[in-house]
C-alpha cells in the first residue's frame, strides 16, 4: 500500500526513523545528497553522502538540514550529529565504522540542537493531518452501497410522491366536473364580486439622504522581520547549492549578513526574541563563511 505525504509526514512527527529519512532524501535529491540516520543514545547520528566534496559543503549542508528537520519536529529528538563523507558502498554497521576511526571516515561532523516547537502550533499541524489522511482514506465498499440504496430509496419516495399527488388532482377535478362545476363558474363568480375601495393615497414621504460612507482608513502592515530573515536565509542555502565563482560566494555572504541584519531588529518583546538572537550570530556566521570561501577561490589560479 503505498503511503501518502501527510502519512508519511505524521510519521516523521512523531519520530519514526524511515521516514524522517524519507523526506530528507526527497528535499536533498536536488543537491545529489543521500542520508542514513540511526538513534543512539537520544541522538539522531545522520550520515550524509554524495559524490564530490562540493555537494556537501558544511554550512550550506548543515543550515538546510536544521531548517528541514525544526520543520519536522519529531518528538523526542533535539540533538542531532550530521556527518559526512564520499558516497560508498552500502554498510550496515556504518555507524560503528565511523565511531572507530573518525578521522579517516569522514569529511566533517557537527552536531546540532534543533528547537523546541510552539505546542499548540504543533497540535494544530498534527490535527490537520489526520484530518487530511482520513480525508483521502477510500470509502469502504459496505458503506457505499448503504449510500447507494439510500438513494434508490429517496428516489422512489419521491417518484411515488409525485404519482400520487398526481392521481389526486385527476380524481378532484373529475369529482368536480361531475358535480357541475366549471372553472369558468370560479371566474365568473369572482369577476361579479364587488370591488372593494380604494384606500386613500397615502402622504408622500420625502426620502431621506443616507449618509456618505466614510472611506475605510488602510493600514500598511510593516513586514515580520523573523520571517523575512528566514525566507532570505531559505533562498541563500539553495542558491548556495550551485555558486562556484569568488563573486557567487562574496554574494552569498552579503546574502547571509542581511538575513543577520533583519533577525537582530526582532525586539526584545517577542517570543522568538531568543531564537532570533541564536539565529543572527549563526547567520553572522554563515557570511563570514561564505567571505572565506570567496577569498580561497580568488586567491587560487
Amino acid at each position: 500500500m503505498i503511503q501518502s505525504i501527510d502519512e508519511i509526514a505524521l510519521q516523521a512527527r512523531q519520530g519514526s526513523i524511515s521516514a524522517i529519512i524519507q523526506i530528507l532524501n526527497e528535499k536533498l535529491a536536488d543537491s545529489g545528497v543521500r542520508t542514513r540516520a540511526m538513534l543512539d543514545g537520544g541522538v539522531l547520528q545522520l550520515l550524509c553522502e554524495a559524490a564530490t566534496p562540493d555537494q556537501l559543503e558544511q554550512t550550506t549542508l548543515v543550515e538546510r538540514i536544521r531548517y528541514l528537520l525544526e520543520g519536522i519536529s519529531p518528538q523526542k529528538i533535539r540533538r542531532v550529529n550530521i556527518n559526512s563523507r564520499i558516497v560508498r558502498e552500502q554498510q550496515l554497521l556504518w555507524l560503528d565504522e565511523i565511531q572507530r576511526d573518525p578521522h579517516s571516515q569522514l569529511l566533517w561532523s557537527q552536531e546540532i540542537c534543533l528547537k523546541r516547537p510552539n505546542p499548540l502550533k504543533r497540535w494544530q499541524e498534527n490535527r490537520k493531518l489526520n484530518r487530511d489522511i482520513v480525508m483521502m482514506a477510500p470509502i469502504p465498499k459496505s458503506e457505499s452501497r448503504a449510500k447507494s440504496a439510500s438513494r434508490h430509496f429517496w428516489r422512489g419516495i419521491l417518484v411515488g410522491g409525485s404519482s400520487l399527488g398526481l392521481l389526486i388532482l385527476l380524481v378532484g377535478w373529475a369529482v368536480s366536473d361531475w358535480l357541475g362545476y366549471r372553472p369558468g363558474q370560479f371566474l365568473q363568480a369572482a369577476n361579479e364580486a364587488p370591488t372593494a375601495p380604494e384606500p386613500a393615497a397615502s402622504p408622500t414621504v420625502s426620502p431621506v439622504a443616507s449618509p456618505v460612507a466614510s472611506p475605510v482608513a488602510t493600514t500598511t502592515v510593516s513586514p515580520d522581520p523573523f520571517v523575512e530573515a528566514v525566507r532570505l536565509a531559505e533562498q541563500t542555502v539553495s542558491a548556495g547549492q550551485t555558486a562556484k565563482s569568488s563573486a557567487e560566494w562574496l554574494e552569498l555572504a552579503s546574502r547571509w549578513q542581511k538575513a543577520a541584519d533583519l533577525m537582530s531588529q526582532v525586539p526584545a518583546t517577542d517570543s522568538r526574541y531568543a531564537t532570533a538572537q541564536n539565529r543572527t550570530q549563526l547567520y553572522s556566521q554563515n557570511s563570514e563563511a561564505a567571505q572565506k570561501r570567496a577569498a580561497a577561490l580568488r586567491g587560487s589560479p
